[in-house]
């Protein structure tokens, strides 16, 4: 299952990551989770919310430049070896991971969650359903975020 995820593009200097968590926070819009990357001159801000299309369209009102991408949460076994695992049944496909961050917290079952961009999302959920890794979609991320 896919997840929205949103990037938000935004100048690399102090308070701008400030802005645009502000708006989401009036709004009353959850963040379940984030990454920050960044260059010298700009820095691109990795979410997930709750209300996706609402957060996306607020954020562009406010002059922010806003894509929404596919990425898919993951449960990976929180040991040596669990991410090694989940690379090893993409090894060979031709599928790239572009980048990938983890959430705060496990599973009930003990599991870590990460959420992988990948370079063809569609042949990557098909090959992870082949090798039984479980995916999460959005509903089941809340869920699981809320405890």
């Amino acid at each position: 299952m896919k997840i929205k995820q949103l990037s938000v593009f935004l100048e690399n200097k102090p308070g701008a990551l400030s802005a645009p968590c502000r708006l989401l926070a009036k709004a009353g819009i959850n963040i379940q989770t984030c990454s920050l990357a960044d260059t010298r001159e700009f820095g691109i801000l990795r979410l997930v919310v709750e209300d996706t299309e609402k957060a996306r369209r607020l954020l562009q009102r406010n002059g922010f430049a806003v894509k929404v991408t596919e990425v898919i949460a993951l449960e990976v076994a929180d040991r040596p070896g669990g991410l090694a695992a989940i690379l090893d049944a993409l090894e060979g496909t031709g599928i790239n991971v572009e980048y990938a961050y983890s959430l705060t917290g496990r599973t009930k079952s003990g599991h870590a969650l990460l959420l992988f961009r990948f370079s063809d999302p569609n042949a990557a959920l098909q090959v992870l359903k082949d090798r039984n890794i479980n995916t999460v979609g959005s509903e089941e991320l809340s869920r699981r975020l809320k405890g």
